[in-house]
């Protein structure tokens, strides 16, 4: 796990380093171009999301056993689970066996239906690797065709996003679709990676053997300390600015910057994006709290009250 580690430092450095040489190009070239730059989705490794990762990996490159490891991320919303499991996902796309006419998978991502229902699942399983099913078909027929396709791509983890979606059915639903999962962990030997909100603990508390077998891993909300300053200052060399924000440096401007997205990660990179855009359109190079006041941001947990008084 630490030569892991270690590899992802050194990419890290180095992908730092290619787009530290863009963002230089980039300063150059219209505000358009800078804003469209900004906007979109950019890594930024830390270390829990380091540690995370490599548990990932771990699990990718366990030998088969007959009881396969498995992992619960639990994290508040806008927390970063989804950009991990992405992270994941696009670091061990599909390819083709070497000296084989075979497409290999080693990681196949779903979410979970809104509601626990088997034949949902087992469709969202078979769109996602583009196999083509009847309608009509039972529930066994579905199953023995997911099964099969997985045994083909060699699928060695399962991702289910959104996995609190299992209490949204009556308790003889969510105990089926818990064996459905725990089946496929047992006839596949795969190993699960279970990702959701902390009600995720509830629903997967449901099945003993699951909770045995899952191990929990929590993205905790953001404080102000070196981690989340060193997570400024990353963020900050990849914005396309012309001036110094110096994000971690202003303790003023990186307090009221946590408060408003209350610690969540995508609530911090949603601020400093909006604000930089914003920069550039005032033609100010560079973030200060003047600029963050003038977003008039919502935090999340207002935005979530308005929502509830809008549908009283």
């Amino acid at each position: 796990m630490m030569s892991n580690l270690m590899t992802s430092n050194h990419l890290m450095i180095l992908n730092m380093t290619l787009l530290n040489d863009e963002i230089s190009k980039l300063l150059n070239r219209s505000d358009d171009e800078r804003i469209n730059f900004i906007l979109k989705d950019h890594w930024i490794g830390y270390p829990t999301a380091h540690e995370i990762l490599a548990k990932f990996e771990f699990l990718l490159n366990h030998p088969r056993i007959n009881r396969m490891p498995s992992i619960l991320l639990v994290g508040e919303t806008n927390n970063g689970k989804t950009v991990l499991l992405s992270k994941l996902v696009n670091n061990n796309k599909p390819f083709i066996a070497k000296n084989e006419d075979q497409l290999i998978a080693p990681i196949l991502y779903v979410q979970s239906p809104p509601v626990p229902d088997e034949k949902r699942f087992y469709n969202a399983i078979l769109e996602c690797t583009y196999t083509p099913y009847r309608i009509n078909d039972k529930l066994d027929k579905r199953l023995h065709q997911v099964v099969t396709v997985l045994k083909r791509l060699d699928v060695k983890v399962l991702i289910i996003d959104e996995i609190q979606h299992v209490l949204g059915g009556s308790m003889s639903k969510r105990i089926s679709f818990l064996n459905v999962i725990k089946y496929l962990s047992n006839e596949l030997r795969i190993s699960i990676i279970g990702a959701g909100t902390k009600d995720a603990f509830h629903a997967i508390s449901t099945d003993a053997q699951l909770t045995n077998r899952f191990e929990p891993l929590v993205l905790p909300k953001w404080n102000f300390d070196k981690n989340y300053l060193r997570l400024l200052t990353s963020y900050e060399s990849l914005l396309p600015l012309k001036q110094a924000s110096n994000l971690a440096q202003n303790r003023k401007l990186a307090e009221k910057i946590l408060l408003l997205s209350e610690g969540t990660i995508g609530e911090v990179v949603s601020i400093v994006k909006r604000a930089a855009v914003k920069c550039i359109e005032n033609k100010k190079e560079f973030i200060d709290e003047k600029i963050i006041d003038e977003l008039s941001f919502i935090p999340p947990s207002q935005r979530r009250y308005n929502s509830k008084m809008v549908k009283a």
